[in-house]
């Protein structure tokens, strides 16, 4: 089951929650040009994921979900247009745990 908060799409597998962009995210960005992740490893909800540039707009990606980095896309730090794939194995940004699964559970089902 996947959800979906800030525009982004959170899939779980075990203890993991991979977070990815939408279409949705994905086609109001446009061609995404830069992104910047934070250096932190404990995000609470609404820290900063990630900085982005894109042929449409500057903006700051937040954490739908607290809990603990484990993983970050980091060949979309020297090839960002990753993030413009439709192909959820090359357009996400973390890898989190440490999650707690009632608030996941609490976030709306995304319809994928």
């Amino acid at each position: 089951m996947a959800k979906i908060a800030n525009s982004l799409l959170i899939t779980k597998e075990d203890n993991l929650y991979r977070i990815s962009m939408t279409e949705d995210l994905q086609d109001v960005l446009g061609d995404i040009a830069y992104i910047d992740f934070t250096e932190e490893e404990v995000v609470a909800v609404d820290d900063s994921l990630l900085n982005l540039e894109s042929s449409k707009a500057v903006m700051e990606l937040a954490s739908p979900l607290a809990g603990t980095i484990v993983a970050r896309n980091d060949q979309a730090t020297t090839n960002p247009e990753l993030l413009n794939q439709n192909d959820i194995s090359q357009n996400w940004i973390v890898i989190m745990t440490d999650v707690d699964h009632a608030a996941y559970e609490c976030l709306p089902d995304a319809n994928v």
